[in-house]
């Protein structure tokens, strides 16, 4: 969705891992989403939206690894805020002339993708609730590669009840 330039779904697909995580991730998970709100008040022409969201975003993000569950936050980091000097260079009276094409997605680590793709091709029982990539299954746990979402063979009654 955030790829897709789809900035309102992708917060909602997001609101909802961040809410069920705790840790390092759920400050990914929010950081990505307020970026996303940064650049949808962007293509609205919201200049004090965009600039208030966007400092909210790198709280979230400032203190992560330059690659945190296979997104390059470094790259997220640097993009967003080359978005944000341009926004502030056009100001409030010329945000609608803001080039779209500055409004980077959301990059994967090529390790990470690799991994993802081989997970993919292999036959997988379960599909991950939260962002629908195959699950990875090692003994009774089963965590998903993409956004760290894990169960045991205790939790199994509640997906199959």
């Amino acid at each position: 969705m955030f790829n897709a330039g789809e900035y309102f779904e992708a917060h909602e697909a997001l609101e909802d891992a961040w809410n069920a995580e705790q840790g390092e991730v759920r400050n990914l998970y929010q950081g990505i989403l307020q970026v996303a709100v940064t650049y949808l008040h962007i293509t609205r022409g919201n200049y004090n939206g965009a600039i208030k969201v966007y400092a909210r975003s790198q709280k979230h993000l400032k203190d992560l690894a330059d690659v945190c569950q296979g997104i390059q936050v470094e790259s997220l980091r640097r993009d967003a805020k080359a978005v944000i000097q341009e926004v502030q260079r056009l100001g409030i009276e010329h945000i609608q002339e803001f080039d779209i094409a500055l409004l980077k997605p959301v990059s994967w680590d090529e390790g990470f993708r690799k991994q993802r793709q081989a997970h993919t091709e292999r036959e997988t029982k379960y599909t991950c609730d939260r962002c629908g990539s195959p699950m990875h299954e090692k003994n009774c746990k089963v965590t998903c590669p993409n956004c760290g979402n894990r169960f045991d063979c205790s939790d199994l009654n509640i997906y199959f009840d």
